[in-house]
C-alpha cells in the first residue's frame, strides 16, 4: 500500500518533523518505509534514515507500509507530514 504526501512543516524533514515521524512509526506493526522521488525507500522508524533524505517543505514523499496496520499507518504519517511543526500534540 502506498500513498503519496506533500510536507507541510516549514522544516521539512529535519529535527521536530523527523522525531514525530520516527515516533509514529513506531507505533505500528506495519513494514513503514518512506522515500523522495527517484530514491530508494528507507526504514520509517529509523531516525538517521529519515534525516538523511533531507526532505524539504513542499517535497512530496512516498509513504510505503505493508502489515496488519498499513492503512493506519499511512494515515497517521500522513497526517505528521501534512501538519505544521507548532501544531504538534506535546
Amino acid at each position: 500500500m502506498e500513498r503519496t504526501v506533500t510536507i507541510v512543516p516549514e522544516a521539512g524533514l529535519h529535527a521536530r518533523p523527523a522525531s514525530k515521524l520516527v515516533e509514529t512509526a513506531n507505533e505500528f506493526e506495519s513494514e513503514l518505509q518512506i522515500a523522495t522521488d527517484g530514491a530508494e525507500p528507507v526504514d520509517a522508524r529509523s531516525m538517521l534514515a529519515v534525516s538523511s533524505m533531507a526532505a524539504e517543505q513542499g517535497e512530496a514523499v512516498r509513504l510505503i507500509a505493508d502489515g496488519p496496520d498499513a492503512e493506519a499507518a499511512l494515515d497517521a504519517l500522513e497526517k505528521v507530514l501534512t501538519t505544521p511543526e507548532d501544531e504538534y500534540d506535546e
